[in-house]
């Protein structure tokens, strides 16, 4: 046997392979950047910090990650680029040592109606093939038991030429067995319309009865029923035939001419059901949203009682334990179940569904279940089940981007998270971490702090170093890092309750609760209890209850804060009334707009498969607006220099003297106090961040009428130093006589309530009771809860 001989002897120099240890960044330019440069350290978790709007993501997602991604896709193929997206090169002069990036952002996941958390991890995939081999009795293929997959039965023929004017017809058959329930299409709820809420049926058509958004009179939806031919348009509704109000109803899709133009005529609830109510209930514009909630009632589909899969699907069992009741169980109970199957013949299937499995409870999601709407799912939430895929990944010197991964987390969670972030470093792989969270920054290897302010006051480097370093840094981030909350000496008195009787939306049970009005009211506990479900879920939603939920706010690049909150129509109408002009030609998405690049301010010229190329339009200079409407003035400014404003420049304009419009003041006002003041108010809404987004939306709110605010954490994405003006503005809408209802995790507005309602004690089916009642002091004087634990720890009791 031959004895391999090896020396020990080192190297007289380093290997040239082992010199690439930085991530070197000179010269970023995008967004609000100033020509940052930094060098980040490999195989270390690095935290990115500052105030909101510095230009933490602009320097990790839209640079460092963004151009990974494109130098990945530059790999492929031509034709492979043509169907993948195309990247613009980042603004930044070096990008050097870049590895494979993975991006896990606060993106929502797709809102579809048959999209479950088992669809979007796979976990679902592995258990249809689980059932489809030992599920008894046998019932088909794993599509059979996929709510996606229709079945379908075709049958027919087709002629095959065997030359020398030889045919042969052959028969043919075809079918394939899938498990979407017929009655619901897979969505597990049926809807019913109320047609009471669709129209005045004691009109005609000619007397505009439709109660419709969109079906207005003359519109060409209105005009397409009323022309059609299959109606007297001064025939009261309620006269008509039974004929008649079936065309009217369902009649399916036919050609008409009306004016000499080719139309599609179809029934009022086919057309509906495709233009309104397949969608999404949280995409929908608030009036569309509105009107669904008023005419559509969603109930359980009484035919697979909401499991969305068919009875032959159902009845496929293992042990006892269906496929629809196998989705439906907590995944922690899941996983334990799927532990105790004993089949050599799947074993590497239930190997790779336990791991799945496990990963869930590990991240700290083992209370959701496999059948749950991703759609309805927080951020937080949603991007903890896109990391699950990556936990057990063998690869290393991979680039992990986390965005303000500790987000929805209570306290008690953070330590979990913190340790599945360095876990993923200690495989070998460069971890990069957005953050607010002081118990997520001090887990750092090394800091990148950005601002010092915000917008076109930050985009700089302030700090780059060790969290100590950070900590004696006279940087923003530095002198609050170590900030505290006191608990109040006294606590307003209720003017009143809101009382919530016998909830069990979700995991809660039977909770019975009284919620005071007039009062700062905190909803705590841990991820999972049942906040969310108490709140939205159970609180009537009756007038004057505003709901500022987490739900993104939808945009193109050519909105903006002027455009979302309505500021846009007070100064359009000024600039007309002073100048004697349309209101429409100060607006860049109608008459005003520059011919050239339509109002876009860039003209976007598309390469084919290589990445576009965006440039800044030479007629208008990126101003947005026609040369001839540039010339119009009010108050000595024209339109692009107001929309060019800052927020806090915005509200002096307005506030007095020829500018003065007190509707355009009171709403910059509101997006100031909600600490927007940095803003442009022509900033396109796609460069914003997700906590500007939330407190944009926050801002056009409050001025709402409205008695009670339920707002759920409004310290995402919020700084250290940005939550004490928050809390400011939560003070003053208590103040002015408005009940706020919060739900929320950060330890300073816990400390700052009159009220908290703490729910779990656990998540899932551990959860959902009401665990103390009462004023901040004495949940850190009781210490009976985990959120009493972790006050009273933050408030130093």
């Amino acid at each position: 046997m031959s004895k391999v001989t090896r020396t020990d002897r080192q190297p007289a120099e380093p290997h040239a392979a082992d010199s690439h240890d930085l991530i070197r960044v000179h010269g970023a330019r995008e967004n609000n950047l100033k020509d940052v440069s930094v060098e980040l350290p490999k195989r270390r978790l690095t935290v990115f910090t500052g105030v909101s709007g510095s230009g933490k993501s602009s320097l990790v997602f839209d640079t460092i990650a963004a151009e990974s991604q494109r130098m990945i896709n530059e790999t492929y193929s031509a034709f492979l680029q043509g169907f993948m997206p195309t990247l613009a090169r980042p603004e930044v002069d070096v990008l050097e040592g870049l590895t494979t990036a993975i991006t896990v952002d606060q993106q929502r996941m797709g809102s579809d109606p048959r999209s479950t958390v088992g669809t979007a991890t796979d976990a679902n995939a592995m258990l249809r093939i689980l059932f489809s081999r030992l599920g008894k009795p046998y019932f088909g293929p794993p599509g059979a038991f996929s709510f996606n997959v229709a079945s379908v039965q075709a049958s027919g023929g087709f002629t095959v030429d065997r030359g020398s004017d030889r045919t042969k017809t052959e028969k043919v058959s075809f079918s394939r067995t899938g498990g979407m329930c017929t009655h619901c299409e897979g969505r597990g709820t049926v809807s019913d319309i109320d047609l009471a809420q669709l129209y005045d049926d004691s009109k005609s058509l000619s007397e505009d009865p439709f109660t419709i958004p969109t079906y207005t009179a003359g519109g060409w939806v209105v005009r397409v029923i009323a022309e059609s031919g299959f109606f007297d348009p001064d025939k009261p509704i309620r006269a008509y035939t039974k004929k008649e109000r079936h065309d009217f109803l369902y009649r399916e899709p036919t050609k008409v001419k009306i004016n000499g133009i080719n139309l599609t005529y179809e029934g009022l609830i086919p057309k509906l059901q495709k233009s309104m109510l397949n969608k999404d209930r949280e995409s929908m514009q608030p009036h569309i949203r509105a009107f669904v909630d008023r005419a559509v009632t969603f109930a359980t589909c009484p035919e697979c009682a909401g499991t969305r899969l068919t009875e032959g699907a159902r009845s496929s069992k293992i042990g006892k334990i269906s496929i629809a009741d196998a989705c439906a169980m907590e995944i922690r109970d899941l996983a334990e179940w799927v532990r105790g199957i004993d089949e050599p013949s799947v074993t590497p299937l239930l190997t790779a569904l336990q791991h799945t499995l496990d990963s869930f409870v590990e991240i700290g999601l083992g209370y959701l279940s496999l059948d749950r709407a991703s759609g309805t799912l927080s951020g937080g939430e949603a991007q903890r089940v896109k990391m699950i895929r990556h936990l057990g990944s063998s690869l290393t010197d991979v680039t992990y981007v986390f965005d303000e991964p500790t987000i929805g987390l209570h306290p008690h969670d953070i330590q979990r998270m913190n340790n599945l972030l360095l876990r993923l470093r200690d495989k070998g792989n460069t971890v990069l971490v957005v953050e607010h969270k002081p118990e997520a920054i001090a887990i750092a290897d090394h800091v990148v702090d950005l601002g010092p302010g915000a917008g076109t006051a930050g985009g700089t480097v302030c700090f780059e170093g060790t969290v100590e370093g950070l900590r004696a840094s006279d940087t923003v981030t530095g002198r609050h890092l170590d900030d505290r909350a006191a608990v109040k000496d006294t606590v307003r008195e209720a003017t009143g309750t809101l009382p919530v009787r016998g909830a069990k939306a979700n995991n809660l049970r039977e909770v019975d609760v009284d919620i005071p009005l007039g009062v700062l009211t905190v909803v705590t506990g841990v991820a999972g209890s049942g906040k969310s479900s108490l709140v939205h879920g159970s609180i009537p939603a009756e007038e004057g209850v505003i709901a500022v939920d987490q739900t993104p706010i939808r945009g193109s690049r050519r909105s903006n804060p002027a455009t979302y909150t309505g500021l846009l129509d007070p100064i359009r109408k000024a600039f007309a009334k002073a100048n004697g002009v349309k209101p429409a030609l100060f607006s860049a998405n109608s008459e005003g707009a520059c011919p050239t690049c339509n109002g876009a301010g860039v003209i976007y010229t598309d390469l084919g498969m290589m990445a576009g190329v965006s440039t800044t339009c030479e007629d208008c200079g990126g101003k947005r607006f026609d040369a001839s409407v540039l010339e119009y003035r009010f108050g000595g400014r024209d339109i692009s220099e107001v929309l060019a404003m800052s927020v806090a420049e915005a509200e002096e304009f307005f506030r007095e003297g020829e500018a003065r419009i007190p509707a355009a003041h009171r709403i910059v006002e509101r997006m100031a106090d909600v600490g927007l003041g940095y803003l442009t108010l022509g900033q396109p809404l796609t460069t914003l961040s997700g906590g500007e987004r939330q407190r944009l939306k926050l801002a056009t709110h409050m001025g709402d009428k409205g008695g009670v605010y339920v707002l759920d954490e409004p310290t995402t994405g919020l700084h250290l130093a940005d939550v004490e003006q928050l809390l400011g503005l939560l003070d003053r809408l208590v103040d002015s006589g408005k009940s706020v209802i919060v739900i929320e995790h950060h330890q300073a507005v816990m400390a700052h309530a009159d009220w908290i309602i703490d729910l779990g004690p656990g998540a899932g089916h551990d959860g959902g009771r009401v665990v103390f009642e009462g004023t901040p002091a004495e949940l850190v004087a009781a210490r009976s809860t985990l959120t009493g634990e972790h006050l009273a720890q933050y408030v130093g009791a």
